[in-house]
């Protein structure tokens, strides 16, 4: 792995650790917004963020980049709307494992796409981290329903969202492109949010505190450490390091005591580890 590769990677695993340290304040600014509308601040707010800070970059954005943006921001809305919708319908829990069908779709998506068929090593790293976020997040009473279903179509469009940015940000500005994605997703969620949803009227303290970290840090900076981190790396590589959020998410949950580590958590953990040496060892068998 090239030094340019392993700050990719750096930049992902600081992006799951944010996303898994969110994990409260999402559930809290949920039971206060709604879905629409939270998506709706939290895009529009990372895009303006973002385009104050990188404005000179927009000015050499071409026609074909704004195509690519709504392509991408489409796909990262529509994930975060099934698996909000789900997570009304299901389990935390289950919803964390059921989302991460993207590790075992993406070698097949990025077959599909590109014809290059991924190694042996990929495909078996893919099926171990499954098995090991599903150690972590499911009980043994196990079993489908309306919500798991919205959960899972949502796993399938962060799958095509993390191939797409791959395939998308190799010959354009990703930071630019970044911008891009936040302002089209802010422009689907707030067309929602103004069909389908009453606008919120009141906002705690709490709320408006939530909402900060979820717009800067969780949509502004983690989305865009993760478009960096995938330009560089094999999506089914950044896929698994990007699944490694709920890893944390059960780590932060260690920490403040909303829940106590076992025997099946710890093998869990050991699972997916082992899936990203495979994964790593994969990529680096196609490459060569």
């Amino acid at each position: 792995m090239t030094k340019k590769q392993l700050g990719a990677a750096g930049l992902l695993l600081i992006a799951t650790l944010i996303w898994g340290a969110s994990f409260i304040l999402m559930k809290d600014a949920l039971d206060a917004l709604p879905t629409f509308w939270l998506l709706a601040i939290r895009f529009c707010s990372a895009s303006v963020l973002l385009g104050l800070i990188f404005f000179k970059r927009l000015r050499t954005l071409r026609p074909s980049d704004f195509g690519a943006g709504a392509v991408i921001g489409g796909f990262i809305f529509l994930a975060y709307v099934f698996q909000t919708f789900g997570l009304a319908h299901t389990t935390p829990g289950k919803n964390a494992f059921l989302t991460a069908v993207y590790c075992v779709m993406i070698p097949f998506i990025w077959w599909i796409m590109t014809k290059k068929r991924p190694s042996v090593m990929t495909f078996a790293a893919a099926g171990i981290c499954m098995a090991g976020i599903g150690l972590i997040s499911l009980d043994s009473g196990f079993s489908l329903g309306l919500g798991d279903g919205l959960t899972m179509v949502g796993g399938t469009f962060f799958a095509f969202h993390i191939v797409a940015v791959t395939k998308l940000s190799r010959d354009r500005d990703v930071l630019a492109l970044t911008v891009l994605q936040f302002f089209f997703a802010g422009i689907y969620s707030l067309a929602g949010a103004l069909i389908f949803e009453k606008p919120p009227t009141e906002f705690s303290l709490g709320v408006v505190l939530n909402l900060g970290y979820l717009c800067v840090f969780a949509t502004a900076v983690a989305l865009l450490f993760q478009n960096i981190g995938q330009k560089y790396l094999p999506p089914t590589l950044s896929s698994i390091l990007i699944s490694l959020e709920s890893v944390f998410g059960a780590v932060f949950s260690f920490i403040f005591g909303y829940e106590a580590p076992d025997l099946r958590t710890v093998i869990g953990f050991v699972l997916i580890f082992a899936a990203v040496a495979l994964a790593q060892i994969g990529s680096s068998e196609k490459s060569e």
